[in-house]
C-alpha cells in the first residue's frame, strides 16, 4: 500500500473542509510502498532512528518536527541536522494533528480518557471545545495527580491551586487547547492540561485557592497528555489495515527530574 493511501484512510476518519492544515507530508515520497508504519507523539531523533531500524517506511507523528506549527525548518545547526537525519532515513514523515482532533469524537481525547479510566459522566463538547467529566465520587487534585501518574506513566504531574479540596467538575484540556482559562474560571473546579502559561493559568489557580475557591490546574506535560491518543490511533490503523504492520514508538517526556 502506498503512503498516500494510508494517509487518505486516516484522513477519512475526520472528513471535512480544511482551509489550512498542518497535516501534510514533511519528508519523503507519498508514492512509496509501505509495509510497516511507525506512530509517535513526537518524531525525536531517537524515534526516527528506532523506527528506521525496525523497518518502517512511514512515520506518523502528532506534533511538529521542526519546532514550528507549520514545520518550517529552522535555519539552525539542530534543525539542519534533523532534516539530514530524516532524509538519510528514507522515511516518509507525515503529521497527523488536525484530523484526529476534528473527528466526531476527538481521537486524541478518546485515547486519553480510555487510558485514564475515569469513573464519571463524560460530556463531549465538539470540535475545538474542551471536554468535561463529572466524577462519580469527589477527588482531590492531589489524588487525581497520583491517579494520572499511575495510569499514564507520567513522571510528575504539577498542581497549581487547591490541591486537597475534593471536587467533581473536571475539564479535560489535553495538549494545549484554547479555552483553558475559561474552563478554570468558569464551570470546572479542576482542569487537566498538557502545557500552561504560568502567569495566566497557574497564578489564577493559586490566587483562587488563597481566596477560598476550590480551583486547581494539573499540568501533565504535552507528550504525557496526548500520547495515549496516538496509541489509540495505532490500534485503529491495525484494525482498519490488517495487512499493515503498525507499531507505536515512545518519545518519552521532554523533562528530566532529579528524583527520577
Amino acid at each position: 500500500m502506498k503512503a498516500k493511501e494510508i494517509i487518505a484512510r486516516m484522513e477519512s476518519w475526520a472528513p471535512g473542509t480544511y482551509e489550512r492544515t498542518c497535516d501534510t507530508i514533511k519528508c519523503g515520497d507519498p508514492e512509496r510502498e509501505v509495509t510497516r508504519a511507525a506512530v509517535c507523539c513526537f518524531a525525536t531523533p531517537e524515534v526516527i532512528r528506532t523506527a528506521r531500524a525496525w523497518g518502517a517506511q512511514l512515520l506518523i507523528t502528532h506534533e511538529p518536527t521542526f519546532y514550528d506549527h507549520w514545520d518550517y525548518i529552522e535555519d539552525t545547526p539542530v534543525g539542519k541536522a534533523k532534516q539530514q537525519l530524516l532524509e538519510e532515513s528514507g522515511l516518509v514523515l507525515y503529521r497527523y494533528h488536525d484530523h484526529p482532533h476534528a473527528a466526531p469524537s476527538d481521537l486524541i481525547g478518546l485515547g486519553e480518557v480510555e487510558a485514564l479510566g475515569l469513573e464519571g459522566a463524560l460530556e463531549e463538547r465538539g470540535t475545538e471545545k474542551i471536554n468535561r467529566c463529572t466524577l462519580n465520587s469527589p477527588m482531590t487534585p492531589r489524588e487525581m495527580a497520583r491517579h494520572i501518574e499511575s495510569k499514564l506513566g507520567i513522571a510528575h504531574v504539577r498542581i497549581c491551586g487547591a490541591a486537597d479540596k475534593p471536587v467533581t467538575k473536571l475539564a479535560l484540556a489535553f495538549g494545549t487547547p484554547r479555552g483553558v482559562f475559561e474552563e478554570l474560571s468558569g464551570w470546572a473546579d479542576m482542569v487537566l492540561t498538557g502545557e500552561a502559561c504560568e502567569w495566566r493559568l497557574g497564578e489564577y489557580a493559586r490566587d483562587a485557592a488563597q481566596l477560598g475557591f476550590a480551583k486547581a490546574l494539573l499540568i501533565l506535560g504535552h507528550c504525557g497528555s496526548e500520547r495515549d491518543g496516538m496509541r489509540c490511533i495505532t490500534g485503529m490503523l491495525r484494525e482498519a489495515l490488517p495487512s499493515l504492520d503498525v507499531c507505536y514508538f515512545e518519545s518519552g517526556e521532554v523533562y528530566t527530574y532529579c528524583e527520577k
